[in-house]
């Protein structure tokens, strides 16, 4: 049986509460008893601090927000000359 990925955007939810993640759970139950998996994007670091007050964090699934890798600056061209003799 084929699972449907249902991603639900959290973003608008600026101070989450129970209320909030008590409907989050009533939709992910819902949807999971339709064969559909379930993923939130976009969740505030308040929400997922909420989710896990509330035991959910092994529960619901939560889409890793990526951070950009850091790089250096990449080396710089020296100028064209003759390389020094090496040492004896």
């Amino acid at each position: 049986m084929a699972t449907e990925t249902v991603i639900v955007n959290c973003a608008r939810i600026e101070k989450p509460a129970l209320d909030a993640i008590d409907r989050i759970a009533r939709a992910t139950l819902a949807a999971r008893r339709r064969g559909r998996e379930v993923w939130l994007s976009n969740a505030s670091d308040a929400l997922l601090e909420l989710l896990c007050f509330a035991g959910l964090d092994g529960t619901l699934r939560v889409e890793v927000k990526r951070q950009p890798e850091q790089r250096k600056e990449p080396g710089r061209v020296e100028e064209e000359g003759e390389l020094p003799d090496p040492a004896a």
